[in-house]
């Protein structure tokens, strides 16, 4: 994931564009049954509009010396995105008004955008911005919009059921290594979990998008079966860094991703820090919008807008580490193989069965042997049809992990039954 990660990084992207195109060619490098959609500039979706396409090679500022200021081939966050074209003298009083910067941390750079109103403008460090002294520059922004496309890949497995999980991430920001990359790595790794499982019960969808704007285009053009099929959804965004995990909830907090979700985090990272869907932020807000309402939570390490270096040019593979997608993985892994395995469950021998004729009991009565199998037992008692695993989970305070065998080994002895 870290490597993919490094692949990546250089590549400026937006959410049209060849730097979308050309990440999701390296992606597709990993998982080549990617399916890749393009949606004409232009194109009607619910309230929005696909807009132009925007691409761009390269910008500058220079003093009237010939001396480069900034220069895009430096940092692809120097330049506004979405900035039309221009290539012009200006004095420093224009400049400045079409210069951005984050005076509270005067060494970085922001990530600064435009996308749908039309107008150029660079983005630098306030210590940079302060080194303008001089009374004329020139800028220069080699860039181009027109009428295009929007792109976004997509994948679906189908299981043996018709209901759908729904993983969706973004790729449309230039070099953020946390808010941009360690989503769609750590999906293209599920995407190959998923793929390598023995049988699916679910079918997944995972879907790869510019922010906003692509869901949008993506919810216009498959709304009516989402809302069908898909049963618990999450968006994978900044889950690269290794300082917490959070989580942001559907608006009423009640569905399956919710649960399934909390329970994870509740013994994967006990100390992870919940947000209510008044903190949205990422694409549960269209998924979870009026009208389309469904059940997905955006799933986060550091939760965008909350780690300093959010938006800016510190979000640097440094930011990242191998460790910290490892983890954002591996919390995904068991939310699936929760998911997989959330039925609920029925005895279907009256009273406690005798686990000892099967093995599943110390067969000598001593104080201390029967301790590895309380767990069992809590499970058997309260496999009474009314739970489903995670609720089961939440009563005997076990992970769903360690759950797992325990159930299997009693539908083996035929000792369980699915009820739903």
């Amino acid at each position: 994931m870290y490597g993919l990660a490094e692949r990546l990084f250089p590549i400026c992207r937006s959410i049209t564009g060849n730097g979308f195109r050309d990440s999701l060619s390296l992606i597709r490098e990993v998982v080549p049954e990617i399916k890749v959609s393009e949606v004409p500039s232009g194109t009607e979706v619910f309230d929005w509009t696909v807009p132009k396409e925007w691409n761009i090679k390269g910008g500058y500022i220079r003093n009237m010396q010939g001396e480069t200021i900034i220069d895009f081939r430096n940092s692809n966050l120097h330049v506004l995105g979405y900035s039309i074209p221009i290539h012009q003298v200006v004095s420093r009083e224009e400049l400045l008004e079409h210069v951005y910067t984050q005076p509270e941390t005067p060494d970085w750079i922001p990530y600064v955008t435009s996308y749908y109103k039309e107008r150029w403008g660079f983005c630098m460090s306030e210590r940079q911005k302060q080194q303008l002294t001089d009374a004329q520059y020139e800028v220069c922004i080699d860039s181009t919009l027109e009428d295009g496309s929007l792109t976004y890949g997509e994948l679906l497995l189908p299981g043996k059921s018709a209901d759908e999980i729904l993983f969706s991430t973004y790729l449309c920001h230039p070099s953020m290594a946390n808010n941009e990359l360690s989503g769609p790595c750590v999906q293209t790794e599920l995407i190959k979990y998923v793929q390598a499982l023995p049988e699916r019960r679910y079918t997944y969808r995972f879907v790869f998008i510019p922010e906003t704007i692509g869901a949008i285009t993506y919810l216009s053009r498959n709304l009516e079966g989402l809302q069908q099929h898909v049963k618990a959804g999450f968006v994978l965004t900044c889950v690269g860094d290794d300082r917490t995990y959070s989580y942001v909830s559907t608006k009423y907090e009640d569905t399956l991703a919710d649960r399934v979700l909390e329970n994870v985090l509740k013994h994967h990272y006990p100390t992870y820090k919940k947000y209510s869907y008044l903190q949205r932020g990422s694409d549960e807000r269209q998924y979870g919008a009026a009208g389309v309402d469904l059940p997905v939570c955006a799933f986060c390490r550091s939760k965008f807008h909350k780690y300093p270096e959010y938006h800016t040019s510190a979000d640097d593979m440094s930011l990242i580490s191998p460790e910290g997608l490892q983890g954002a993985y591996e919390a995904m892994v068991k939310v699936i193989d929760a998911l997989e395995n959330n039925h609920h469950y029925q005895m279907l021998c009256k009273c406690e069965p005798q686990l000892g004729k099967r093995g599943l009991y110390p067969t000598i009565s001593q104080k201390g042997t029967y301790d590895s199998v309380r767990t069992m037992q809590h499970f058997i008692a309260y496999a009474d049809g009314k739970n489903d695993l995670i609720g089961i989970s939440n009563i005997l305070g076990v992970p769903i992990d360690q759950l797992i065998p325990i159930k299997n080994q009693l539908l083996e002895h035929h000792l369980i039954t699915y009820s739903d």
